[in-house]
């Protein structure tokens, strides 16, 4: 299954009882009302949980969270620094 596929399944299936009602990659979670900021620390555990990879607090933004397409880039982004064995600036 794609990464967007596996975030839209959750989103769907936690936030809107399994009808994605038009829900597009580029839609903003927050503007939208689809996740407010307790769904965010759900999908913040479905995250960690399912890519095992650790969430830090400055990375709990709009930037990173709001969409599935900005939940993917940043799912990948993670996988990529996890790989390469860096953990960036200290």
């Amino acid at each position: 299954m794609s990464l967007q596929k596996d975030i839209r399944g959750f989103i769907v299936d936690n936030f809107l009882f399994g009808d994605d009602g038009g829900l597009l990659d580029d839609s903003s979670f927050l503007e939208e009302g689809i996740v407010d900021s307790t769904g965010i620390m759900q999908l913040v555990s479905f995250i960690q949980e399912q890519y095992r990879i650790a969430i830090e607090d400055e990375e709990l933004t709009p930037d990173n969270l709001d969409s599935i397409e900005k939940v993917a880039r940043f799912i990948e982004e993670k996988k990529r620094v996890l790989a390469s064995g860096s953990a960036g600036p200290a």
